[in-house]
């Protein structure tokens, strides 16, 4: 038995480059930055950069095509594919891809800046519900699960993935659709 799976979380280095073949097949393509920082002997902070190059077809790259920009943070589940090419000068040329077969944007709606008048807002709602300290709004109890269970669970039900309902579901609905978006636990 063998896998050949990657799963990443990055941002996205480039616009993404959208190709259209016969039959109506696009194929989407994006370099992707995963970083690592630690702290070495001297005491320094080092960051560690990695580009990946990252490969998406069909439905998936529609989806890709449409909301996917340079700088999104994106979470990516896919398999390492190395191909070669002969380049003009006749030299064989390698290049190693991930070819993803799952997509989703880690990004959450920008939120309004506060203003004096929204805090004096605030305040006064908190006064006549007759609370005194400050308001908590906890998750619900189906987002205090692991991130990776949430995320199997999505896939389980088909809706991450490079199927075509799958990922316009997500679109459209998003996980949990009676949740709002703020609510993800990501």
């Amino acid at each position: 038995m063998s896998i050949n799976k990657v799963i990443l979380v990055g941002n996205v280095g480039k616009d993404p480059v959208i190709r259209y073949f016969d039959k109506g097949v696009v194929k989407v393509t994006f370099p992707l930055a995963t970083s690592e920082t630690y702290t070495n002997q001297q005491g320094e902070t080092i960051t560690s950069t990695e580009w990946h190059n990252i490969v998406l077809w069909r439905a998936l790259a529609e989806v890709a095509e449409k909301t996917v920009k340079k700088g999104s943070q994106v979470y990516i589940v896919g398999k390492i594919k190395t191909r070669s090419y002969v380049d003009k000068d006749g030299i064989n040329k390698y290049i190693t891809e991930i070819l993803a077969d799952t997509l989703l944007l880690l990004e959450k709606k920008q939120r309004p800046v506060n203003t004096a008048a929204q805090t004096e807002t605030v305040r006064n709602d908190v006064h006549d519900k007759g609370s005194s300290g400050p308001v908590v709004n906890e998750p619900s109890p189906e987002y205090q699960a692991s991130n990776e269970n949430n995320i199997k669970s999505w896939t389980d039900k088909g809706i991450a993935g490079s199927d075509d309902s799958g990922m316009e579901s997500l679109q459209k609905n998003g996980p949990g659709a009676s949740q709002n978006e703020d609510d993800l636990p990501f």
